[in-house]
C-alpha cells in the first residue's frame, strides 16, 4: 500500500535536524513503524521470526555492530533487545555532530525501564491515530494555523461534502492506518473492535508483566466510554465498576495509569486563569479516548446506532475533534486545554500556541446549536475584557491582565459551509478542517 503522508512527518523531519535519534511512541497500530520505515535505509525488526534469534544475539553481545549498516537505521520493537537503547544513546554522545541516523519504534504494550533516559540524545515524539484530514473525510480547505497567522485568510464559502452518517462511520472505524488497506467497510470496523479486546485481555498485563483482571479492565473501559468527552469525576467512574465488582479505588487508579501508558485514554487539562476572583474554576480533566472508535467498541455500538441517539454522538464527535486537535497541537507546538466554571462559562477546547495566542473553540454536532455556541463564546470574550478593564482601574497597582482570544471558533459536524458571523466567530465544518 502506498504511504499516506502524515502530519507528524514534518515534525519528525524537524527533530531529526537537531537530534541523531528519535523514539516514536504512541498507541498500537497508529502507523509508527511504517512512518519510520519511509525514512530508513536499514530496517532491523526484532520480531522478524527468520532473523530474530540472530538479531537478539548481536544486540545482547555487540549491539554496535548494527551501526555498520547503511544509515538511517530503524530498530523496530527495540524493547525486545533493550541494550539497543543504551548503545544508541552512547553513539549519540560519541558523535554529537551527527543527526538523523537512528529511529526507534516499539509496542506500547511492552515497556522497558532503561538505565539512561536518553534525554538530550534521543528525542521522543508521540504519534496519534489519523485525523479526518489524513483519512480523507476532511477536504482540508481550512487551515487552523492559517487562521492564526493570516488576518486576511478567508474561510467563507468553503464547503464540506461529508454527511452526518459519514461521521458516524468515521468515528466507529477510527483513524487506524490498517483500515486504508481494507476495501470492505464492515471489515474496517473490526480493527477497532479487535484493538479494544486486545487491550483488556492482553495489553493491560503485558505492559509490565503484572497480572491484571481483564473483566475489571473491560468494565473500566465501558465506564470511560459512557463518560467520553465529559468532566466526570473519577469516583463516578469507579462507582460504575464497583457496582459489579469488588475492587478498590487504588486498584482502579492503577488500571487507569496503565491505560494512559498504553495510549488508550487521555485527559485534557483545564485552562485555569482566574478571570473572576469569586468564581470557582472546574479544574477537572476532560476524559477522552485516544481514538473514539475504542470507546464505541467498548459500548458495543455500530455507526447505525447514532441515527436514533444524536445526544451520545455529540460526545463522540467532540472526542473525535479533540483527537484531531491533539495532532494539530503537536504539529504547531501548541497546547490543547478546556475551560469550565461554576457560572456556566465554558469552552470545549482552548487551543493555545506557544507564543500565547489562543482560540476558544466550541464543538457542536448540529447547525441549530451554532447560535447558542456563538453566544457562549462572545460572553467568554466579554468576561475577559471586563476583567482586564477592572484590573487596570488602579494604575498604580494594576491587576493581572489576560490576553484576549485571537479566535472564536465553532467546529460543526453538519454545517455545509464555512462562514464568519457578524460578530467575527468562525464557523468551520469538520469536513473542511486541517492543521
Amino acid at each position: 500500500m502506498q504511504y499516506v503522508t502524515r502530519i507528524i512527518d514534518q515534525e519528525i523531519d524537524r527533530k531529526m535536524q537537531a537530534f541523531n535519534a528519535v523514539n516514536i511512541t504512541g498507541p498500537k497500530g497508529c502507523g509508527k513503524t511504517r512512518t519510520a520505515r519511509e525514512r530508513c535505509k536499514t530496517i532491523i525488526e526484532f520480531q522478524d521470526e527468520e532473523r530474530r534469534d540472530g538479531y537478539i544475539s548481536v544486540a545482547e553481545t555487540a549491539p554496535t555492530l548494527f551501526f555498520q549498516n547503511e544509515k538511517p537505521i530503524l530498530f523496530d520493537e527495540w524493547q525486545d533487545a533493550p541494550r539497543i537503547w543504551g548503545a544508541v544513546r552512547k553513539d549519540c554522545d560519541d558523535h554529537p555532530e551527527a543527526t538523523g541516523e537512528y529511529y526507534l519504534t516499539g509496542s506500547t504494550s511492552k515497556q522497558i525501564e532503561t538505565h539512561h533516559t536518553g534525554t538530550g540524545r534521543i528525542s521522543e515524539i508521540t504519534m496519534y491515530p489519523m485525523t479526518l484530514w489524513e483519512t480523507g473525510e476532511s477536504n482540508g480547505s481550512i487551515s487552523l494555523l492559517s487562521l492564526f497567522d493570516d488576518a486576511s485568510y478567508i474561510i467563507d464559502g468553503k464547503k464540506s461534502s461529508i454527511s452526518l452518517q459519514d461521521l458516524f462511520y468515521a468515528a466507529a472505524r477510527g483513524g487506524w492506518p490498517r483500515c486504508l488497506a481494507i476495501k470492505n467497510n464492515e471489515a474496517k470496523l473490526e480493527i477497532a473492535r479487535d484493538y479494544y479486546r486486545q487491550i483488556y485481555l492482553k495489553d493491560i498485563s503485558a505492559i509490565d508483566g503484572v497480572k491484571r483482571n481483564p473483566e475489571w479492565g473491560r468494565a473500566l473501559l465501558w465506564s470511560y466510554a459512557r463518560n467520553m468527552a465529559t468532566l466526570a469525576k473519577k469516583k463516578s467512574i469507579y462507582a460504575d465498576v464497583k457496582a459489579e465488582y469488588a475492587v478498590t479505588d487504588v486498584t482502579l487508579g492503577s488500571y487507569i495509569d496503565v491505560l494512559e501508558r498504553l495510549y488508550v485514554i487521555k485527559d485534557i487539562d483545564a485552562w485555569t486563569p482566574q478571570i473572576r476572583s469569586k468564581t470557582a474554576i472546574r479544574a477537572a480533566k476532560k476524559h477522552i479516548f485516544i481514538d473514539p472508535s475504542i470507546g464505541l467498541a467498548a459500548l458495543g455500538l455500530s455507526p447505525k446506532y447514532f441515527i436514533n441517539d444524536l445526544d451520545l454522538f455529540g460526545h463522540v464527535f467532540e472526542n473525535m475533534v479533540l483527537r484531531d486537535l491533539l495532532v494539530y497541537a503537536q504539529a504547531h507546538d501548541a497546547k490543547l486545554l478546556h475551560y469550565s466554571d461554576d457560572n456556566g462559562l465554558e469552552a470545549d477546547a482552548v487551543y493555545q500556541l506557544s507564543d500565547g495566542r489562543y482560540a476558544l473553540i466550541e464543538i457542536k454536532t448540529g447547525s441549530n446549536a451554532i447560535p447558542g455556541a456563538e453566544k457562549s463564546l462572545l460572553k467568554f470574550k466579554t468576561v475577559i475584557q471586563e476583567h482586564n478593564k477592572k484590573a487596570l482601574e488602579n494604575t498604580e497597582h494594576p491587576g493581572v491582565v489576560y490576553r484576549e482570544p485571537s479566535l472564536l471558533i465553532i467546529i460543526c459536524a453538519n454545517a455545509p459551509m464555512a462562514y464568519t458571523t457578524s460578530n467575527g466567530v468562525k464557523i468551520i465544518p469538520i469536513g473542511c478542517l486541517k492543521d
